[in-house]
């Protein structure tokens, strides 16, 4: 296909048939199995997919795309095109709880509302594979403490398990990036490692590192008194960086207490 790559878009085009049948075989897909690929672009991760699973749907936001998918793959039954936003797509209709598999090669300017768009509808997926720029997934599965670690690293462990599957150069795309990328695994938990509504515990981790370089004492001054910080355990000398996912759940715990005083 001559297909001129959209900038707008953040398409960069899976091909080299090496990385292809390695992300395949990670993937390993089962006959029984209902996937959904995210930005199929010109489907070749989506031919091979399609030789495995019971069910393929895709989610192809350029329209000139997914003229081409329906002709290319017109004969392919199990395969549904979707045209439209991965961002407003309602994936919780494809399926009931932990029906779906989810791969993507995401485009790396919306990789990260993307993929809290994902988390939101978890409850109908099984698990997520997807190719993201390496930066992203080192901040997915930081530990506290480290630099990497953010508010992607806490709300996605709340979430999901996560695991680093394998680095892709980037001359294994077409254009090129002009950075690394990696394949990640994500696998929603069936119980949330902590009991806290997720958007207190949003608001509670958005307001810690949007001040990161700060102590918690003036990061969390808007929401707590160093004392009350104190009354769960934590120093409100530490920064942000250094608190675990449950110490954020027994903060957004506070919150919710006060709030509802």
């Amino acid at each position: 296909m001559s297909h001129q790559p959209r900038k707008r878009f953040g398409q960069n085009f899976l091909v080299d048939e090496r990385a292809v049948h390695a992300i395949i075989r990670a993937i390993s897909p089962q006959s029984d199995e209902h996937l959904v690929e995210i930005g199929p672009g010109q489907g070749a991760l989506t031919h091979w997919l399609l030789q495995e699973c019971g069910q393929l749907d895709v989610v192809e936001l350029d329209r000139d795309l997914v003229e081409y998918l329906r002709a290319k793959f017109a004969s392919e039954i199990k395969l549904h095109i979707h045209s439209g936003d991965a961002m407003k797509f309602d994936f919780s209709s494809l399926g009931g709880r932990d029906a779906l598999r989810v791969i993507g090669n995401l485009p790396y300017n919306i990789s990260t509302p993307l993929l809290f768009h994902l988390f939101e509808q978890s409850d109908c997926i099984k698990d997520m594979h997807f190719m993201l720029q390496k930066e992203v997934v080192d901040r997915l599965c930081a530990e506290p403490g480290g630099k990497e670690y953010g508010r992607l690293s806490v709300m996605a462990g709340y979430y999901c398990a996560m695991e680093p599957l394998m680095e892709v150069s980037p001359e294994s795309f077409r254009p090129q990036p002009k950075v690394t990328s990696c394949v990640v695994r994500l696998v929603p938990h069936k119980e949330k490692p902590v009991s806290i509504a997720h958007d207190i515990l949003n608001r509670v981790v958005a307001a810690a590192f949007s001040m990161r370089r700060k102590t918690l004492r003036n990061s969390l001054g808007n929401l707590f008194s160093a004392g009350e910080i104190e009354s769960v355990g934590i120093n409100p000398a530490e920064r942000a960086e250094r608190l675990s996912l449950a110490e954020y759940a027994e903060l957004a715990g506070l919150l919710m207490q006060k709030e509802k005083a």
